[in-house]
């Protein structure tokens, strides 16, 4: 990457601390990003503190989707950024409203010490309670000023309203005046059914205000609800925005942040809980604003049959919902209880419910023969959907193969669902009416042996926009890898390539049709040169002038998203 001279000149500013004060109050206001950005990449925290605490603009984002190669920022970084904004709340040179933290979250542990989810999560809940105690009175400047700019403003729109109105006043005096004569005609007809047209207009009155009564009682509230909102956000000076991480540790904190009163408002895009009850949840929900959630992540959480079936109307009211997870929720619809039909029929309506929803995770769920159920009540067709360890159906894949979800889906995650010679042709049905738009498939863990997987290279071959591929975990010799890769190269879209182990790199002992647990756990052979797979398989791509697709056997830090 090529840096700018901007960015150069930047990154030397802040390299010294002590030289701030000398030039940050001459700084220009068009340069605090490019000098913000050199104080995160070079970790300068000291230098984000006084850059945050100063921030003339009205919204700052830090985070985002990053490019390939680039870092999550500094833990030290984040922290003194979020004690610049508490200290910004009292300082008249900080113009910041909107702080908007949304992907700044890296993995714990990685390179450059980045803040994770849970840490960042807590972090900001601790930042929203000490500005609650701390700048009571100190932020009534700043809402103050805020509240004269509306004041103004609804000065100036009563003005014009009353201006529009003299003038539609003028017009009818004066179509008045010339009509005076027909009015003095039909005067007697006005008078004799006026009182009539009053009772009438008097009960139409009555009749409305009864409907909004009755409206109100039965749709609880939304509007209930925005207003409530709209009530809090007058004493908020900033909003921050951010993806929460909850689980059972850190529950109190964020259950406490979400319900303070103060300057800082704190606003969730996804939320992912992790091992927490029905009820926790269902708080966690009610305390977010109803707007702006886009995504809701809960994993080995006990949920029950019950447990969904109650989240999932609460889950409706979140109009810009799009994705929804459900990880290890402890679903089986295998074992047999008496109300299950009830149960289903409950899951089918929460889930018709979900209008904006795009995005369906199921992961172990176990839910065999039920994909109709579920997924055709969907009113929107899906664009990502995972299942997982669903142990899936024939009849499963023959719906999911016709579904008005298929032309329309992106990314497609069948792992760990038994593939035979029953389910196949259902799955290249699936591939040939998403061909058009399917860009991610994984297959991994699915029994693909040489012969079924030889039946479907015609199929996959013709997903034009596939760009990713994922097949690990399946019991492939070396000769049905070579097949593999030679279609690969034939997909001009095809950027990443994740192939299983072959059968002949494994120690002896190996059962024919060995599963993928087997596969994963079974030794590989030390005595074989593993590299000697990897340069058979990248000598096709070379010869194929292919040099554009990355393979790959670590399943373990395969990562689709890595294609731009």
């Amino acid at each position: 990457m090529v840096l700018s001279l901007v960015s150069l000149c930047a990154k030397e500013v802040v390299r010294d601390h002590s030289s701030s004060h000398s030039w940050l109050k001459w700084m220009p206001k068009d340069l605090y990003r490019a000098l913000l950005e050199a104080a995160f990449s070079t970790c300068r925290p000291l230098a984000v503190g006084e850059l945050v605490q100063r921030w003339p603009e009205l919204t700052l984002r830090v985070g985002g989707r990053r490019k390939q190669g680039q870092t999550a920022p500094n833990r030290l970084c984040i922290q003194s950024m979020l004690l610049a904004v508490v200290r910004g709340l009292t300082d008249h040179r900080c113009s910041l409203e909107v702080l908007d933290l949304c992907g700044v979250q890296g993995d714990e542990g990685g390179m450059g010490d980045p803040m994770g989810g849970w840490s960042l999560t807590v972090a900001l809940c601790t930042m929203v309670l000490k500005a609650s105690v701390r700048t009571r009175r100190p932020q009534r400047t700043r809402r103050e000023q805020r509240k004269k700019r509306d004041q103004e403003r609804k000065r100036i729109s009563a003005l014009e309203r009353e201006r529009d109105l003299k003038r539609e006043r003028g017009q009818k005096k004066r179509d008045g005046e010339l009509n005076s004569n027909e009015s003095s005609n039909v005067g007697e007809r006005t008078e004799s059914s006026g009182s009539v047209s009053e009772e009438d207009l008097s009960k139409g009155v009555r009749r409305r205000m009864e409907m909004e009564r009755k409206r109100g009682r039965t749709v609880l509230g939304s509007s209930e609800r925005e207003t409530e909102e709209k009530e809090m956000d007058r004493d908020v000076v900033v909003h921050v925005r951010a993806d929460l991480f909850v689980n059972g540790r850190s529950w109190e904190r964020v259950h406490s942040a979400l319900r303070t009163s103060g300057p800082l408002k704190l606003q969730c895009r996804y939320l992912r809980v992790e091992e927490i009850a029905v009820p926790s949840i269902r708080t966690l929900l009610d305390l977010l604003p109803r707007r702006g959630l886009l995504g809701v992540d809960i994993r080995y959480s006990s949920l029950g049959v019950a447990g969904l079936a109650e989240l999932l109307p609460l889950l409706s009211t979140f109009p810009a919902l799009k994705s929804l997870r459900l990880h290890y929720c402890n679903l089986d619809f295998r074992r047999v209880h008496p109300s299950q039909s009830e149960a289903l029929a409950e899951l089918s309506q929460g889930l018709a419910r979900l209008q904006e929803l795009r995005h369906l995770s199921l992961t172990a769920l176990r839910l065999p023969g039920q994909l109709r159920v579920l997924l055709s009540s969907l009113p929107q067709p899906l664009e990502i959907l995972e299942l997982p360890y669903l142990s899936l159906s024939p009849a499963d894949f023959a719906y999911l193969s016709c579904s008005h979800h298929t032309s329309t889906l992106q990314q497609l995650d069948l792992s760990e669902n038994r593939l035979d010679e029953n389910t196949l042709p259902s799955i290249r049905r699936l591939l040939s009416q998403a061909s058009g738009s399917l860009q991610h498939l994984s297959l991994s863990g699915c029994g693909l042996t040489d012969g079924l997987l030889g039946l479907l290279l015609p199929s996959l071959g013709g997903c034009r926009a596939l760009k990713s591929l994922a097949l690990a975990l399946n019991p492939l010799s070396m000769a049905g890898l070579m097949d593999l890769v030679k279609m690969a190269v034939r997909m001009p879209s095809l950027r990443q390539l994740l192939y299983p182990n072959p059968l002949e790199d494994y120690q002896p002992g190996l059962p024919d049709l060995p599963s993928s647990a087997q596969l994963l756990d079974w030794p590989l052979d030390e005595t074989s040169d593993i590299n000697l797979t990897s340069n058979k398989l990248n000598r096709v791509l070379i010869d194929s002038g292919r040099s554009d697709i990355f393979l790959t056997c670590d399943l373990l830090n395969y990562d689709k998203d890595m294609v731009e």
